[in-house]
């Protein structure tokens, strides 16, 4: 009998650790917005070069290859635009790749 009650209780004991952790939220990555110019497009490798600004906390300025999350905005860059970006710690992906329109003045002059 003491092997039935304890064998009940451990799964018990089981039960409670189990439903504790899968009421864990996963601890969520520190984001952090990108600024950078567009070097060249690599539609094979599904990536950017670009010349980063420097990201306090994350990254110094330099210019990398960054892989993008979303290889459909490769067809829409190309060499000198300024784009926007998020990137998380441990991932140097760039996500929600926005491009940055010209401003007006520097297109009248």
């Amino acid at each position: 009998m003491t092997h039935v009650r304890r064998s009940i209780l451990l799964a018990c004991v089981a039960f409670l650790v189990a439903m504790m952790a899968m009421g864990q939220k996963p601890a969520e990555k520190k984001s952090y917005t990108f600024h950078g110019k567009v070097e060249s497009v690599d539609k094979a490798a599904k990536s950017l070069n670009v010349n980063g600004e420097a990201i306090e906390g994350w990254m110094g300025a330099m210019t990398m290859l960054y892989p993008v999350d979303d290889v459909s905005v490769l067809d829409k860059l190309k060499a000198g635009d300024s784009i926007t970006a998020t990137v998380y710690d441990g991932d140097y992906s760039l996500h929600n790749i926005k491009i940055v329109p010209k401003a007006e003045g520097a297109a009248k002059k």
